[in-house]
């Protein structure tokens, strides 16, 4: 039994600094939820809806570009500097959105820049919570640290909808939404001085290329999978919104809060499957329930019927991003796993960015051909590729052992205190992994 002092206990783990990492999270998705109006913004100053496609493209591209040198700045200067640096960042996109009286270059900019804020706060966030966290029970704390997002964007959607139906002058309606989106990102940048307030970061001795380091430590197929998790949050923010107007659905509230509510219980309830069962069968259950989720989604003809999707869709996220960002950075030394964080996060990303012109486009083709519902072949597209992820995951890592089930269960049965195993190392890994994980780490 462990006691207080053993640094895997509970108390050892959900402590001061969890918790306020976990306030900081919340803070940073509830400020991004309060900018969901962003569209109607780029519409109000003289856009069309495909300015403001443009626009968020643009900033989702120099996001993932920028996260190259996200990753080298948190190897070698730590998660402190990272995360207050992105927080300023962002606070300033909202500020510059605000003064913004016109679309032009500045707003591009200005997104940009919000969209590399958002992903340099969540990759330090998570990357201070891995270094804090034993590696046995990172997809533990990763998953019980993320369901965060879910409070956040629950709170910050409602408070965005409230304010902008409020409030009855345009003008000041997106002056106030962005002004507490940078009061916010304000909050995180002083949650995240608290956090890292005494943590002294080692930098590693010899720094590689980003590219080296990802062809060397290359995860395998679990990026596939990140990206289908792209493709689903493409789908349930973007296309959802405009699958509900074509089959006057009135909305899709109950669609997020029946997900939102479904990832908060499972990611909670799920907290230790991962060295029960093991990190490869929930990404599996994960990727079914997205693609159950889509398909449930194809038939969606009255509002009711999104609540099993959205029940569905939100076990699959929980289920899937804590084991793949645990898998995925995992595979990348402690030293390095700024870097493969960021990688992990970037091809979610990516998923985002290269799937919306697909789905978008076979949307397009279904109306032209003559369609009466041209949604449904699209969700039919995005479930086949949740399958195609499964399959290829399923193949790829068929008979090999999940080395933090193997860990905790090693654990379990000597009983011993994991000081000694709080990364992976070929000592530690020999004496309390078995062989596999031990020729893993050697």
């Amino acid at each position: 039994m462990s006691s207080p002092s053993d640094p895997t206990s509970d108390s050892a783990i959900y402590n001061r600094v969890f918790w306020l990492s976990y306030a900081a999270n919340l803070t940073m998705v509830a400020a991004n939820a309060l900018t969901f109006h962003f569209a109607e913004l780029v519409v109000f100053l003289g856009g069309t809806e495909q300015t403001a496609g443009e626009i968020v493209s643009a900033g989702a591209c120099g996001a993932i570009i920028a996260r190259f040198g996200l990753g080298q700045m948190l190897d070698r200067y730590g998660p402190r500097r990272v995360w207050s640096l992105a927080a300023i960042l962002f606070a300033l996109a909202c500020v510059t959105f605000m003064l913004c009286r016109e679309v032009s270059v500045v707003i591009f900019l200005a997104r940009t820049a919000f969209a590399t804020g958002l992903a340099g706060m969540s990759t330090a966030s998570i990357v201070q919570i891995q270094h804090q966290t034993p590696w046995h029970r990172r997809t533990e704390v990763i998953g019980n640290f993320g369901s965060s997002g879910f409070v956040g964007m629950v709170i910050g959607s409602v408070c965005g909808d409230l304010l902008y139906r409020a409030i009855p002058d345009v003008s000041q309606k997106f002056q106030t939404l962005f002004a507490l989106a940078a009061l916010c990102g304000s909050g995180v940048l002083g949650l995240a001085f608290m956090v890292t307030r005494g943590h002294q970061h080692v930098r590693p001795q010899v720094q590689p290329a980003p590219h080296r380091l990802i062809v060397k430590y290359w995860p395998g197929t679990i990026m596939l999978v990140g990206m289908m998790i792209g493709v689903s949050l493409m789908v349930t923010t973007v296309f959802l919104t405009r699958m509900s107007t074509h089959r006057n659905l009135g909305g899709i509230s109950l669609f997020f809060f029946g997900y939102c509510g479904s990832a908060f219980a499972f990611r909670v309830a799920s907290s230790s499957w991962s060295r029960v069962v093991g990190r490869r069968w929930l990404v599996l259950l994960g990727l079914a329930g997205h693609a159950l989720g889509h398909l449930f989604l194809a038939h969606a003809t009255q509002p009711w019927h999104l609540i099993i999707p959205a029940l569905t869709s939100g076990f699959g996220h929980a289920m899937l991003f804590p084991s793949v960002v645990s898998l995925g950075s995992g595979a990348f030394p402690k030293e390095y796993r700024g870097t493969g964080t960021t990688v992990v996060l970037g091809f979610t990303e990516l998923g985002s960015v290269i799937s919306a012109p697909i789905l978008g486009g076979i949307i397009d083709r279904c109306r032209a051909a003559g369609f009466a519902d041209p949604f449904a072949p699209m969700f039919y597209s995005s479930a086949g590729f949740a399958t195609f992820a499964a399959v290829a995951y399923w193949w790829s890592t068929r008979g090999k052992t999940d080395d933090e089930q193997q860990a905790a269960r090693q654990l379990d049965v000597d009983g011993e205190g994991s000081s000694e195993v709080t990364e992976l190392d070929p000592e530690s890994c020999s004496r309390n992994c078995g062989p596999l994980a031990a020729a893993r780490a050697g």
